[in-house]
């Protein structure tokens, strides 16, 4: 199908594939492509793969170390990526707080922290929802007192993802209580090695400990780690979440999985004949191929409004809806491909692996999660009936 790419991204993409294919070491293409756990090693070690090349930050300007791709060309490089099994880039760092701190960060923050991030250098997590506060982030209670240069951060943050291996955290705080919820907060960059701060694990059902409760008793953090002006936080927690929206359509990741589905039809046996022979898994297939193409049109239509005027804008919501559904679509149906044999458990999600034997089953039961991070699907479609549809 014909997206009207010019020549000259063409020809990128072209150099793209070649370098992806050459530099991709085997053993992580394999553990992605078979749908299993990429590991922290595994991200750290391409991550630095690409810093070599000198892509280790793809949505960045030149002035930070990024290489100055449009939007286009940025989604062609994560589609690339993404087809060749690599593992997806940390986007805490890249994708949030990095352009976080190059529209609001001071100077001392910007070339404080930018230069690490792509570097691999620093691993951040996200500290914004809290146990009475996910979708409706603005009800947040951890507090942060200003006491002269400091601020003592108290509260519980959760599903904070790979919090057992960041060192920094970025965290909205309540710096107000007597304002309107959304005008007390802050932005706050917090050393997870500070005292006062446990990380404790939360087991999902595939059995991993990717998600986290962090905890934050009396913690101190300088003034001068406050991003933007006090109680602007909520400006800039709407500004992260625009970009990290965008990023969820997850294009290359869902073609690289459906291909996964596919090649599964073709291989296993149903009835004593190849799956794809069945009529109804067939016509599965087909139906999600066919929204996923609708879904890159479209991607590529809000990606040349965003090379436009700079920013994704409210459309980024329907993005994250209709790649989350695609992805956990496509799961069900790798999960279908297997039959009984993605059925074996354990009792114990916290004993070798949890409860999903298969790799098939993790995956699905893992995806559960996609059509709620980063705000919820409903949320989402609040945000376009009020900014989009004008209701």
């Amino acid at each position: 199908m014909d997206l009207n790419f010019t020549p000259e991204e063409e020809a990128f993409r072209a150099e793209v594939r070649e370098f992806v294919s050459k530099a991709m070491p085997p053993d992580i293409r394999e553990t992605v492509e078979a749908g299993e756990r990429v590991s922290r090693e595994h991200t750290l070690r391409w991550q630095k793969i690409l810093h070599e090349r000198g892509w280790g930050a793809p949505s960045w300007p030149r002035e930070w170390g990024g290489p100055g791709w449009d939007p286009v060309k940025q989604h062609i490089f994560d589609e690339e990526c993404a087809l060749a099994g690599a593992p997806r880039q940390l986007p805490f760092g890249l994708r949030m707080v990095g352009p976080v701190l190059m529209r609001f960060g001071s100077e001392w923050q910007k070339q404080q922290f930018l230069p690490r991030i792509p570097s691999a250098e620093d691993w951040w997590c996200q500290g914004y929802s809290e146990p009475g506060a996910g979708s409706d982030l603005a009800s947040l209670t951890t507090r942060a007192i200003r006491k002269g240069d400091r601020y003592v951060v108290t509260g519980q943050k959760t599903w904070t993802t790979l919090a057992q291996y960041a060192n920094w955290m970025f965290c909205l705080a309540r710096t107000d209580p007597e304002a309107k919820k959304q005008e007390g907060i802050s932005f706050l960059l917090i050393d997870m090695k500070s005292r006062g701060v446990t990380v404790r694990p939360i087991y999902l059902l595939d059995g991993s400990d990717e998600v986290n409760e962090v905890f934050l008793d009396d913690v101190e953090v300088p003034v001068e780690l406050r991003v933007g002006e006090e109680n602007q936080g909520w400006t800039i927690a709407k500004y992260l979440l625009e970009h990290e929206r965008t990023n969820i359509a997850n294009i290359g990741i869902n073609k690289r999985e459906l291909a996964r589905a596919k090649r599964l039809a073709r291989q296993l046996q149903r009835n004593g004949r190849p799956l794809a022979d069945d009529p109804l898994f067939a016509a599965r297939l087909a139906e999600v191929e066919i929204d996923l193409m609708a879904l890159e049109i479209t991607n590529l239509r809000v990606l040349a409004e965003a090379r436009a005027r700079g920013a994704p804008g409210p459309m980024a919501s329907m993005l994250k809806i209709k790649g989350s559904e695609i992805y956990q679509r496509i799961a069900e149906l790798i999960l279908d491909a297997y039959g009984a044999a993605a059925l074996p458990a354990r009792a114990d999600p916290k004993a070798h692996g949890g409860w999903a034997l298969a790799p098939a089953a993790a995956f699905y039961l893992n995806l559960r999660k996609v059509t709620i991070y980063g705000g919820s699907n409903e949320i989402q479609r609040g945000i376009i009936a009020k900014h989009v549809l004008g209701l």
